[in-house]
């Protein structure tokens, strides 16, 4: 399945949009991570616990995407983006979505 942020693929056409598809996960924070990120707040630096938990959010929803596209018949999604909100105190959703088209060689 190839996810592009683009509109188009270069050497490709889309010969069918299937129609918009999306995956998304919504994700609380561990209050032992909040304690470890307030001290690391305070001395600056990475809080790695968090880059580790929002990059297997947006895997987990991109996975979410590219399974409903692949089942609803498409080989492509185009115009992928991320979207994120929070849902309540300590807890956040992760959305992606894009267009899911059928594309074949550009002959």
């Amino acid at each position: 399945m190839l996810v592009v942020t683009t509109h188009d693929i270069p050497g490709q056409r889309i010969v069918k949009v299937v129609g918009l598809v999306k995956g998304n996960t919504i994700r609380a924070r561990h209050l032992g991570r909040d304690i470890i990120a307030g001290l690391k707040n305070m001395v600056g630096g990475e809080i790695s616990d968090y880059t580790k938990m929002i990059a297997e959010c947006r895997e987990e929803a991109l996975d979410r995407m590219i399974a409903q596209a692949k089942a609803n018949g498409a080989n492509a999604v185009v115009g992928m983006r991320f979207a994120t909100c929070e849902m309540m105190d300590h807890a956040a959703e992760l959305l992606a979505y894009g267009t899911a088209v059928v594309i074949e060689d550009d002959v």
